[in-house]
């Protein structure tokens, strides 16, 4: 019985189209998978910047803090000398100021 060649040429033209089909997948695929791999490129690079940030972060937090203990110590310093004035001026208050 010889084949039907209507069924081989609509057998043909769906083969052709299953064949595009996936010829376009498979570019597609690939163009994806590329851009996937850009992606985490991109991440890792990201996660090395903020692991950077992350140190120069906590050494800033460091400085501040010995600079916050500087400063405190020196508001100390401050405070007594203040303190010392008042107390000076305390002391002057009602005296003569020809008196020795």
């Amino acid at each position: 019985m010889p084949e039907d060649p209507i069924a081989q040429s609509e057998i043909s033209a769906l083969t052709r189209r299953f064949e595009q089909a996936q010829e376009k997948t498979d570019r597609e695929f690939g163009i994806v998978k590329s851009d996937l791999t850009a992606l985490r490129l991109q991440v890792g690079n990201l996660d090395q910047k903020v692991s950077n940030l992350d140190s120069k972060v906590d050494g800033l937090a460091d400085e501040m803090r010995g600079l916050s203990e500087k400063f405190g110590d020196l508001s100390e310093k401050v405070d007594r000398n203040q303190a010392q004035i008042v107390e000076l001026l305390t002391r002057l208050v009602g005296k003569s100021p020809d008196a020795s």
